[in-house]
């Protein structure tokens, strides 16, 4: 069990959204957390190759994912992009939920890389999940990976960073649900 997780190249993944829920045992999961407020849950996992979280409100189920290797099933797929540069995407699920997204790849000198990725373990130990990967090798800094969870009245926040050391590259990704009541 003391291997260490090897992630994927950033060239290999993708952004994948679901509206169903995905079976756990398609990642493999490193962390995991959920969170019920008012009328839904959240389920959010930090995997190897980024995240897989799950919100479900009884009527609307979405499942973000980032992957590479695992090879889901295209049953309910919502959006499927390449993780490269930026991207945006927004989705009205039903009457009362609206689904927004974007991401970013960026690939940064080494030096503002360190920098970047001491403030995102900082940021890790004060909130959210954090997950430190196990180096490649004992010199090597350790990759990360990020998940915030923030719920706000009449909506919901999802934040990510994962870190690829090796390639000096983080991603990062925003996701907003918005939940609307009708009289």
């Amino acid at each position: 069990m003391g291997a260490p997780v090897l992630r994927p190249q950033v060239r290999d993944l993708v952004f994948q959204l679901f509206g169903r829920p995905v079976h756990p045992e398609f990642f493999d999961i490193v962390a995991e957390r959920r969170v019920r407020h008012g009328s839904y849950e959240v389920v959010a996992r930090i995997t190897r190759t980024g995240h897989a979280i799950s919100w479900d409100n009884g009527k609307v189920h979405l499942t973000e994912v980032t992957t590479a290797d695992e090879p889901l099933p295209q049953r309910r797929l919502l959006f499927d992009c390449r993780l490269r540069g930026e991207h945006q995407y927004s989705l009205v699920c039903s009457e009362n939920v609206h689904y927004q997204t974007s991401f970013q790849v960026e690939t940064l000198p080494p030096e503002i890389f360190l920098h970047v990725h001491d403030e995102i373990l900082e940021d890790g130990a004060k909130r959210g999940m954090l997950h430190n990967f196990c180096p490649h090798h004992r010199l090597a800094l350790a990759p990360l990976g990020f998940v915030s969870v923030e719920a706000r009245p009449g909506c919901l926040f999802l934040t990510s960073f994962h870190t690829f050391p090796d390639e000096f590259t983080v991603i990062k990704t925003q996701s907003l649900i918005e939940m609307t009541h009708t009289s």
